[in-house]
């Protein structure tokens, strides 16, 4: 009876002191000071399909990208476990089976022969960079362990190993390591790869197997047979896997749209990931045709390409330098975001003003002949005068007088509105433009450009272009010019003359040279896409003999046919004016105004009020013109509605709802205008 009392009372003691011991244990682990568990990840720059375009090092020069465990290779995952712990989801941070064993085995061998880590241990030691070699570094990782399976999941905790576990040198995390030693992300991965990926964080330094091939291998080998015992993989596959070559070099992260990359970066430095609508295919095709682009440069010219939906705004490829890293040739300046001269590249913007405001039409014929504008006399290119042409050819042949002309009309300012209507910077001295606006006396971008163009390819409506997904900021509906207006300028760049060589594809280009060849562009633009190059040297220094059509236009149609080939363009929309000739205009259209008439002399709009709201009547809005040489010929958004009327007051079918532009054109063909809404 006393030896029953005895063993029972033993037994409670035993049991008090495991409850307090786990207490004690319990409010040790509790009070775990635990470091800090929101880990720096490297800056990333993703394509629009999710590919990385560009990484950043963390602060501490490491490669260390963040990882969804979910978008990780499962045979990976499995191999990790079934090698480093495979009891991970039935412990709580620590596991005395795997501890007691790996006692054992170091009494019996009388060294180290396996290690009791677990990986929520081995996370604990990353975070802290810990000892591994000491009881106190053990316990500290056993303590910090236990606390962390009470704030993390599993899934959790197992992110936190793939996003720190070593592969050598400054990498960290497997996909650093896949993406170091493979050159792909580490989705899908062979039994091999998975192995080498799986052995490096034991000992990173002595295994990466550009440095310790030998090293490298057997531990990759000890995986693979560990792998296959646990039945991960079959036997077969495992001595298939022992014959595959190691990687024999480090690869280099991917660096492609470096400009785009750092702007982002510096206009939002604590976002993780920039997602952008840059096509990584395309976007590595350009780079590598605008280092080839290179061969036929001056050592310190330069170019940038860029490429854009018009529909969506989404740019699709931007090229700010054709080598980044070269000082010589300034590649660190973003060439698609520098303020330039466009050259001629303005002059579709000209027409196609004229053309909605119904000034002029493609075969109204325009006076190519000198004229000074007070002291400020403009010459052709060539130095030669042909007279009477077409607003066609003369746009074809990128004639410099008829295009001044136009601009007096329109009048300067209303240029430059125009290209800040579309959201394009522009810039001119003292912000008084000139009539030199019309031949490039304005700083715009390659962006800019690109951005007036893909309004033209759009029928005249703008939209901001972005290279993150919904990031234009302009507002939708911006017209520039009525459709009609638009599809004219489309289809007189469509046919203009092509360089040498090039193919006779349905695109519609333009291109320009600065004053002193400073810049050669060429913007161009399909039923699909819009496209635009600047060559030149970045600091502005002049290239003599660079013309725009000669150095520029040749990677145009490059781009367009690494494209995939150019789609046609759109038909016309209804109410284009189309004729066979320039007899077959209403009158006012054939001959663009002399600036010799007297300004008080021209047509004047008395109704309706310029920015009035109309309620469209039976029998259509009523329009009164004052002054002007009848007979009157009346447009609506560029198309005529009422044509060779004697009478000062009309009635006038205006399409709607909306906003409309009014305009009349007299018989010596001086024109007012007016815009209104129509509700």
């Amino acid at each position: 009876m006393r030896a029953w009392r005895r063993a029972a009372w033993s037994l409670l003691v035993l049991a008090v002191l495991l409850a307090a011991a786990m207490v004690a244990l319990d409010r040790w682990v509790a009070a775990t000071e635990l470091p800090p568990l929101e880990v720096e990840t490297s800056v990333e720059v993703l394509a629009r399909d999710g590919r990385l375009l560009r990484a950043f090092t963390v602060a501490d020069g490491r490669w260390r990208l963040a990882v969804d465990p979910a978008r990780v290779d499962p045979g990976y995952l499995a191999m990790l476990l079934a090698y480093e712990d495979h009891r991970f989801y039935r412990h709580a941070g620590v596991d005395p089976w795997a501890l007691a064993r790996a006692g054992f085995l170091s009494v019996r061998y009388g060294r180290r022969v396996a290690g009791g880590s677990t990986l929520t241990m081995q996370v604990a030691r990353l975070l802290e960079d810990g000892a591994t070699g000491t009881w106190r570094g053990k316990l500290r990782q056993m303590r910090v362990a236990l606390a962390l399976e009470r704030v993390r999941s599993k899934e959790q905790i197992l992110a936190l190993y793939l996003q720190l576990a070593p592969m050598g040198g400054n990498l960290e995390g497997v996909r650093a390591g896949s993406i170091a030693w493979f050159g792909e992300e580490p989705e899908r991965l062979t039994e091999a790869e998975a192995a080498l990926l799986v052995a490096l964080p034991q000992a990173p330094t002595t295994r990466m197997p550009d440095e310790h091939p030998e090293a490298a291998r057997e531990a990759r080998d000890r995986v693979l047979a560990r792998a296959a015992a646990a039945g991960v993989i079959t036997e077969e596959a495992a001595a298939a896997a022992t014959r595959e070559a190691l990687p024999t070099t480090r690869r280099p992260f991917p660096t492609s749209a470096p400009h785009v990359a750092d702007r982002l970066r510096a206009a939002h430095p604590d976002v993780p990931v920039h997602r952008t609508t840059l096509d990584a295919e395309l976007q590595a095709a350009l780079e590598a045709l605008a280092t080839s682009a290179l061969v036929d440069l001056p050592a310190p010219a330069t170019l940038a390409l860029l490429v854009a939906d018009p529909d969506s705004g989404a740019i699709l490829a931007s090229v700010g330098s054709a080598d980044d890293t070269s000082d010589a040739r300034r590649g660190f300046v973003d060439m698609t975001q520098a303020l330039r001269s466009p050259g001629s590249t303005l002059k579709p913007l000209v027409y196609g003003l004229a053309f909605s405001d119904g000034l002029a039409h493609p075969e109204t014929l325009l006076n190519d002949r000198p004229e000074d504008y007070g002291g400020y006399a403009p010459q052709n290119f060539d130095g030669v005068f042909r007279g009477p042409v077409t607003a066609r050819e003369a746009l074809q042949a990128s004639l410099n007088l008829p295009v001044v002309a136009l601009t007096e009309a329109l009048g300067p300012a209303r240029l430059l509105a125009a290209m800040r209507q579309a959201g394009v910077e522009a810039v001119v001295p003292g912000d008084a433009p000139g009539l030199a606006v019309a031949l490039g006396g304005v700083g715009v971008s390659l962006e800019g450009l690109v951005q007036l163009y893909a309004a033209i390819a759009r029928g005249g409506e703008a939209r901001g272009l972005s290279v993150v997904p919904g990031g234009s900021g302009l507002p939708a509906g911006s017209r520039l010019m009525t459709p009609e207006a638009a599809w004219h300028v489309a289809d007189v760049l469509a046919e203009a003359p092509r360089p040498a060589g090039s193919p006779d594809a349905p695109l519609a280009f333009k291109t320009g040279t600065s004053s002193g060849h400073r810049d050669a562009l060429a913007l161009g633009f399909d039923g699909a896409h819009v496209v635009g190059v600047w060559v030149g040297r970045a600091d502005g220094t002049p290239v003599p003999g660079m013309y725009g059509v000669e150095v520029a236009a040749p990677v145009l149609f490059e781009v367009f046919a690494r494209l995939g080939g150019t789609v046609a363009l759109p038909p016309a929309p209804p109410g284009v004016l189309e004729v066979a000739s320039n007899a077959a205009l209403p009158e006012p259209l054939r001959q663009f105004g002399a600036r010799t008439v007297v300004v008080e002399d021209a047509p004047r709009l008395t109704f309706p009020p310029d920015g009035s709201a109309l309620v469209p009547l039976p029998g259509g809005v009523p329009a009164r013109v004052e002054r002007g040489t009848a007979p009157f010929t009346w447009f609506a958004d560029g198309a005529p509605v009422v044509v060779g009327s004697y009478e000062r007051e009309s009635r006038l079918e205006l399409p709607g709802p909306g906003f409309v532009t009014v305009s009349v054109v007299d018989a010596e063909g001086r024109g007012a205008r007016v815009r209104v809404e129509v509700r």
